[in-house]
């Protein structure tokens, strides 16, 4: 067998090698070694921090044009090799082929989308209170930005934040999920191309602990974005707070479908498969969580159970797969413990549960659903991030909207309905950052603000323009 290819960090212009390195996994066949990337140490990251720190003057200074021509660069070949991309990020991480080239397009599409902003910065100008002066407010790159990703999304995570923060004029240091580091790689491979200068794009590997807490520690970072687990989240909150960096966090969900009486029957149980099953339920706005009203709920269930008997698990390059592997044996795991949980809780599966045998050795789990459900069972309350749901049946659309904001999380909420007035009083009262009617609860663009509320997220919104509310500060120039 042919020995892997090593892939190196990084930083200052320059690819660096590491002492140790990892294995990058398929999860879909485990004898498929993807690449071994290299496992950065302290002095590594010092050095990425420092380089940072050393090209902003210029970079926060240099002209917008510049920016723009290389974020679009970038954009532009992660879009012409979108097949390519796609293929190495259903062999890391697990999505089918067709989500996976659907993930690299939105990372094309979000860079080109940024390379614009570069040239829409806005200020304003206003008159003082006091005669013969006015008023300049403007913003300008807040300074060093540490990155940290998560495993689900490992494309399209790394373009929302690193785009931002280079077309607002921060340099960036980035440290990607340690269990799917190739598509940060890649990314890192494209801009080295793609006219940065040294220094102001880093890209450091390894483990959270290490190299993530050394990034969220060091005071010459001026604001740290990160999306992983809520224990993970809260503290670098903590920390950052501590030392008056800034800080944007996206963490957990326990997002609430629900279905009304009224709603259609095809479209309620093909959004509830979506969202709950596609990308393996490995979405932090999956909805695992579907409340369901008693006009409905046996012909929902019924028909729920036919629909997610037609969904085909197997490797994430087969063609006509719908659900790719779980992403690891550590969440894989987590998934069977839930499942225990909720036989134990007294919630009936009504199908799935098992582990599943697809030719190749990988981490496959059956589409899983739990009925007759209620909402004190620990699989209503806690975030599983896998392929397992459960049915809650409810007495009416007031029951429904107290249930589906009975939770400490707030990220995305759906509603399926043919009434006006239910969906419109839904649209105001749902306690989620993110409300869809009528569609998945996963699924959102790249060109408006991502983001939720109560312990899903922290700090201002990402993604669209409402970007630079994390990645600039505000400065008021008074002239006499």
């Amino acid at each position: 067998m042919a020995e892997a290819k090593r892939y190196d960090n990084y930083i200052d212009g320059q690819w660096v090698a590491a002492k140790n390195y990892q294995a990058n996994i398929n999860p879909s066949d485990l004898s498929d070694v993807i690449g071994e990337y290299a496992q950065a140490d302290a002095s590594q990251v010092e050095a990425a921090i420092a380089a940072a720190r050393k090209a902003f003057p210029t970079w926060s200074t240099s002209g917008i044009q510049a920016r723009a021509d290389a974020l679009e660069k970038v954009g532009l070949e992660i879009l012409a090799r979108r097949e390519e991309l796609g293929n190495l990020l259903a062999r890391e991480e697990g999505k089918t082929l067709p989500e996976a080239i659907g993930e690299v397009s939105r990372a094309g599409n979000i860079f080109k989308y940024f390379a614009g902003e570069c040239l829409r910065q806005a200020g304003e100008t206003l008159q003082s209170v006091r005669p013969g002066v006015s008023v300049e407010v403007t913003r300008e790159p807040l300074g060093v930005i540490g990155l940290v990703t998560p495993w689900n999304f490992p494309i399209a995570i790394p373009a929302w934040k690193i785009a931002p923060a280079l077309a607002y004029g921060n340099c960036v240091v980035i440290k990607p999920a340690d269990l799917v580091p190739g598509c940060a790689w890649a990314i890192a491979e494209i801009i080295s191309r793609s006219g940065f200068p040294a220094g102001v794009f880093n890209l450091v590997m390894g483990k959270g602990r290490e190299v993530g807490e050394a990034i969220v520690n060091d005071k010459r970072v001026d604001g740290v974005s990160f999306t992983g687990s809520v224990g993970v989240g809260r503290g670098i909150a903590a920390t950052c707070v501590g030392r008056q960096a800034k800080v944007q966090l996206e963490m957990g969900g326990k997002n609430p479908q629900i279905i009304l009486d009224d709603a259609d029957l095809n479209t309620a149980v093909e959004l509830a498969a979506q969202s709950a099953f596609y990308s393996t339920g490995q979405r932090c706005t999956a909805s695992s969580r579907i409340i369901v009203t008693e006009g409905i709920y046996d012909r929902f269930v019924e028909a729920m159970i036919e629909r997610i008997k037609k969904i085909k698990v197997g490797s994430a390059l087969e063609q006509g797969v719908d659900v790719g592997p779980v992403v690891s044996q550590a969440q894989l795991d987590q998934d069977l413990k839930y499942i225990e949980i909720g036989k134990q809780e007294g919630a009936r599966l009504a199908c799935g549960g098992e582990r599943v045998s697809c030719g190749t050795e990988g981490y496959y789990l059956a589409p899983t659903l739990f009925v007759d459900s209620t909402a004190d069972m620990r699989i209503s309350r806690e975030e599983i991030f896998g392929p397992v749901a459960n049915v809650v049946k409810v007495k009416d659309y007031d029951e429904a909207l107290a249930m589906a904001n009975d939770t400490e999380f707030g990220l995305s909420a759906g509603i399926c309905t043919t009434s006006l007035k239910y969906a419109n009083h839904f649209k105001r009262h749902s306690q989620a950052g993110m409300v869809m009617v009528n569609l998945p609860t996963a699924g959102v663009d790249y060109h408006v603000p991502f983001g939720g509320r109560k312990g899903s997220s922290y700090g201002p919104r990402e993604q669209g323009r409402y970007a630079q509310e994390f990645y600039t500060t505000v400065k008021t120039t008074y002239i006499g």
